[in-house]
């Protein structure tokens, strides 16, 4: 791809700059002569032919958006000029065929994970805080912040201790203005953990369980419940008010209902039957830490790849997400589908546009009638609140040429690969097949991440153009750069760079595979990516209301 400008799909009419070209620049393309009417910046694109006003416009293959007026060949397209459109769809008879990847690289390849009694595997081994309401928030931060320092699993040592040099100085009556980086960075946190087989001691923090509308706190229920039987939780701790929506006794049956041969340790306590609130602090405390003496006992062993279940998701996308990024974390999925994994796609407002490939790929018609429901009633509930998927792409997004919904959505959609899609999963809904599946979440980052956790995810591959901090408590989330520039300006949270596909250094199967080595390191705990050194523990519970 060592070139200027890019053409993804030979039925598009638009090409891609690969870097920023000047206004009056002359280009060769598959032998015509392009002539730039206006400065094209990196990422954004331009029209290979004049456009009248709704003429169809198409990237990847698929109807994108449509001419708003008379646009020149060698134009910008932008808001104005284009706005989002894309093919109906429905269910059709489809033989579709799929070539899986070449796999002998990985074949009989294992990873070091943590075997649990049901057979699966997690990545990691974490205690697992629950609070039935956000009543109890303060409660667990207390405990947070009790264990967290005193176990070793804080990561503001540094920032403590940059706040004390300032304080020191402050006191000592310098000029604050005056002190160096370099002085006021000497400090280097060092972790020590007590529990070296423990990875981390994760909390769930939410604002549900009561108020709202009862189906709120069943579904909040129901994800409650993925997150404590998830492969990469080895003990739970519960703490309830007692007189919210969400009971103690509706979670435990949710978790008997997801799997009934549950057998963690769970500790469970609830306020208002306690003597004091220091009593049911200290007794939570003093229990768990009992549970992490015994989870500490259980050690990595090797599992086959095809116990690894890959959430992929994009944030903070950009005009390389679907060129660079998406189709390499894309040739992962594949790999890892061939190699009898399971891979989740999520995301439904971002696969607008999409939708048809993927309906010729389900190999079940009931999966993909329920998809098209799915994405059918989301559509029509954003619809009725004066939005809908076409008002998806942020600004962001936007100013770096994702301009219309399709366009991103179709872009986003690489990321699942090519291989046929195995299940549908609403909300909450594990995955049992491997393979492909779709999850239905928001395309919220935090709230599609929440989600594709609960429905298994061991890992989650993220890729970004903008930069993104997100992350998950008990999902290990690896981050993923479009670009050289992105890698280089946010090293601190990037753990992977795909910019080496537009410079054409590497080609997307290589990298590809490049990516699913670093999974097989992470999920080994060979290599810890940036979001779980940060302690990026985002978690947002989806209440089913409009959320893109």
């Amino acid at each position: 791809m060592a070139s200027s400008i890019l053409r993804i799909h030979p039925k598009d009419n638009v090409l891609v700059a690969l870097k920023d070209l000047p206004k009056g620049s002359i280009f060769t393309f598959e032998g015509v002569d392009y002539t730039l009417v206006d400065d094209i910046p990196a990422k954004h694109k331009f029209f290979m032919q004049d456009m009248q006003p709704a003429d169809e416009i198409y990237m990847y293959g698929v109807l994108v958006g449509k001419a708003q007026y008379a646009i020149p060949r060698g134009g910008l397209m932008h808001t104005d000029n284009t706005k989002h459109a894309a093919d109906p769809y429905t269910f059709r008879p489809y033989n579709y065929h799929w070539e899986a990847p070449d796999v002998s690289r990985f074949a009989g390849r294992t990873f070091n994970g943590y075997l649990r009694s049901d057979g699966r595997a997690g990545t990691a081994n974490y205690w697992l805080f629950i609070p039935t309401v956000f009543c109890e928030n303060r409660n667990l931060d207390v405990i947070k912040e009790a264990l967290y320092n005193e176990l070793g699993y804080s990561v503001t040592g540094k920032y403590r201790a940059f706040t004390r040099e300032l304080l020191a100085a402050y006191e000592e009556g310098r000029d604050l203005a005056d002190l160096s980086p370099e002085e006021l960075s000497a400090f280097t946190h060092k972790q020590n953990r007590v529990f070296k087989n423990v990875d981390g001691i994760k909390f769930l923090n939410h604002q549900g369980g009561c108020g709202g509308i009862r189906q709120d706190a069943a579904v909040l229920g129901k994800l409650l419940a993925a997150y404590a039987d998830h492969p990469n939780v080895a003990g739970v701790t519960v703490l309830s008010l007692g007189c919210q929506n969400l009971q103690l006794t509706d979670l435990l049956e949710d978790i008997k209902a997801r799997n009934p041969q549950f057998d963690k340790p769970m500790f469970v306590f609830e306020q208002q039957q306690s003597k004091s609130e220091e009593q049911l602090i200290k007794e939570a405390i003093q229990k768990t830490f009992a549970g992490l003496v015994d989870i500490n006992k259980f050690t990595r062993q090797p599992v086959p790849l095809s116990k690894l279940t890959l959430g992929v998701k994009c944030g903070g996308s950009d005009g390389f997400s679907g060129i660079s990024a998406n189709p390499a974390v894309g040739y992962t999925s594949d790999l890892l589908v061939a190699l009898g994994g399971k891979v989740l796609l999520a995301e439904f407002p971002e696969l607008c546009g999409a939708e048809q490939n993927l309906i010729d790929r389900t190999i079940e018609p009931e999966a993909a009638h329920k998809f098209m429901a799915l994405m059918g009633a989301y559509s029509q509930a954003a619809e009725n609140v004066g939005s809908g998927f076409h008002m998806n792409p942020s600004p962001g997004n936007i100013r770096d040429g994702l301009i219309t919904d399709a366009i991103k959505s179709t872009g986003a959609a690489k990321k699942g690969g090519n291989s046929p899609v195995v299940d549908v999963l609403d909300y909450t809904e594990e995955a049992t097949k491997p393979g492909l599946n779709l999850v239905c979440t928001p395309g919220n980052d935090v709230e599609a991440t929440t989600g594709k956790t609960a429905s298994g995810a061991t890992l989650i591959l993220f890729t970004t153009g903008l930069g993104t901090p997100t992350g998950n408590p008990i999902c290990p989330v690896i981050k993923v750069a479009t670009n050289n520039a992105l890698a280089a300006r946010m090293a601190d949270i990037i753990d992977i760079n795909t910019g080496a596909i537009i410079d054409g250094k590497k080609t997307i199967e290589e990298m590809g595979e490049d990516i699913l080595e670093y999974c097989i390191k992470a999920a080994s705990g060979e290599v810890i990516p940036k979001a779980v050194q940060l302690n990026q523990d985002d978690f947002i519970p989806w209440k089913r209301g409009v959320s893109l």
